[in-house]
């Protein structure tokens, strides 16, 4: 891989496959394991999905703040500082909806990268160190926490909203940060489940067939 970021390319097909033996086929299949399972549950990855989240946050907290002011003034100066809100929270808000898409993308591509690579052998010793268990749970846990504040935000919070003290703006404000919350959560817990979904019908599964590959580049088991 020319760069960290850049995904590794899925295996060759058998007819084309060059692994000298068994061993070499297991080193390359551990290395690019190990690298596409940081890209997916690494704790960066935690960090870089809140850090989307909060400037989805921010953006949804400035577009609101827009509403309440064109809500509460009539003047011209508020009318100013509501539109530069506006436009404000619009350049947080996108950027923000892109990177999650773009994100969510990249994981598609990289779990099914992680079954290709996976399903080539087994090897439980090295597998091992490719189930994260303590790093899932992190994962599970806080994305279940914070979709639960989410949704506490967006349903219980506009229940118990009192007509004419709490306005439309506040309370769309408090439904959007909740919804941002509520879709961060329910991403991170996604992940944590299908890496354990990996993890059990990959490298805990029946083992899968070895395959010998020779100098030539025939496969032969």
């Amino acid at each position: 891989m020319s760069r960290r970021s850049a995904l590794p390319p899925p295996p060759p097909p058998v007819e084309i496959r060059t692994w000298p033996d068994r061993g070499a086929l297991l080193a390359d299949r551990a290395l690019l394991l190990g690298e596409l399972v940081k890209m997916h549950l690494g704790p960066g990855r935690l960090g870089l999905l809140w850090l989307w989240g909060a400037l989805g946050a921010l953006g949804w907290s400035l577009i609101s703040t827009a509403f309440i002011t064109f809500e509460e003034s009539y003047d011209v100066i508020s009318a100013i500082i509501g539109l530069v809100l506006l436009v404000l929270g619009v350049c947080c808000l996108v950027p923000a909806v892109i990177l999650v898409v773009v994100g969510l993308r990249r994981d598609v591509l990289i779990r099914r990268l992680l079954a290709q690579w996976g399903e080539l052998d087994r090897e439980p010793a090295a597998d091992r160190a490719l189930r994260l268990p303590g790093t899932s749970l992190v994962w599970l846990l806080v994305s279940f926490l914070l979709c639960a504040c989410g949704l506490y935000a967006c349903v219980a919070v506009p229940a118990g909203a009192v007509r004419g003290h709490d306005t439309y703006g506040l309370m769309a404000l408090i439904m959007g940060l909740g919804l941002v919350g509520w879709l961060i959560g329910l991403i991170g817990v996604t992940k944590a489940l299908l890496h354990r979904r990996w993890v059990i019908r990959v490298l805990i599964g029946a083992p899968a067939p070895a395959t010998l590959v020779s100098s030539g580049g025939g496969a032969h088991r």
